[in-house]
């Protein structure tokens, strides 16, 4: 339930708290007061910790379909006091916010999800419901990385996806353990082993944004069209409706126009080390 100021957070609390890797966990949210808020897959909203602040999150999980997920990285102050929140806990969030992921248009092609780290939640967000209604698109592919195994989110998961026959997965990381016995390499070097038919294909991407150019330049070399390639950015996003100016590429803003882009909308900017 949003409050009636849209600036200020309504209240939900943690229903459950799933741990994913070392410094990454999932939060399950729940509104104090009426039903979950209905989002659209790449969507995110502001999470607020008391007395520390609020960053952007994306929903991880579907819609209509029990509390939020949203899984968060302790790597500063909010997110590290969001990371030590228990169940029963209490937390602002207002949203939801900004640009989803086009399933629709997506509709009858194939689809190519592209994670980086923790990029796989926005991504998870957008495969569930792809697999919920499998019958509207060509072939799937996940292909996602992380700098270790160790640092791989959803790993269980990754183990059931990739036992469905219908959807391919491909799992790199930069450096292997001992134990790792799958690929190594960074995430664009997996597209070539990607089942896919360039002309018919859409890509989401979600990760580093390094990362993300060099797979949206991996797509483009594969054949994949410019506007068929949607990147989700998270760059310094602050107030979420485009007052504060923290988040303006030349411009545009990610909060207001994003998250979610065509790379041919944006393939500029990202080039542009100073924007």
């Amino acid at each position: 339930m949003r409050a009636a100021d849209p600036f200020v957070p309504s209240l939900f609390r943690v229903e459950r708290v799933s741990r994913e890797t070392a410094d990454t966990i999932t939060l399950a949210l729940s509104p104090t007061q009426g039903t979950p808020p209905a989002f659209l897959p790449g969507q995110f909203f502001m999470l607020y910790a008391f007395g520390i602040g609020e960053i952007p999150v994306s929903v991880s999980g579907l819609s209509g379909e029990g509390p939020l997920l949203h899984t968060i990285r302790a790597v500063g102050p909010v997110s590290q006091a969001l990371c030590q929140l228990e169940a029963g806990d209490v937390l602002g969030a207002r949203g939801p916010y900004g640009s989803p992921w086009p399933l629709a248009q997506a509709a009858g092609s194939d689809l190519l999800l592209i994670a980086g780290g923790l990029g796989l939640a926005p991504i998870r967000s957008a495969l569930l419901p792809a697999l919920a209604e499998r019958e509207r698109y060509g072939r799937i592919a996940l292909l996602c990385g992380a700098r270790s195994p160790e640092g791989l989110p959803f790993g269980p998961e990754i183990g059931r996806w990739r036992s469905q026959p219908d959807l391919q997965v491909e799992v790199t990381v930069d450096h292997a353990s001992p134990a790792w016995r799958g690929s190594v390499g960074v995430v664009p070097s997996r597209i070539p082993y990607a089942r896919f038919a360039p002309e018919r294909a859409t890509a989401f991407v979600c990760g580093p944004e390094v990362m993300m150019r060099f797979t949206a330049l991996a797509l483009l070399g594969a054949g994949v069209a410019a506007e068929r390639i949607f990147l989700s950015l998270e760059r310094n996003m602050k107030c979420a409706f485009a007052v504060c100016g923290r988040c303006q590429m030349g411009p545009t803003f990610v909060c207001r126009d994003g998250p979610v882009f065509p790379y041919s909308r944006i393939a500029r900017l990202l080039s542009l080390r100073e924007i």
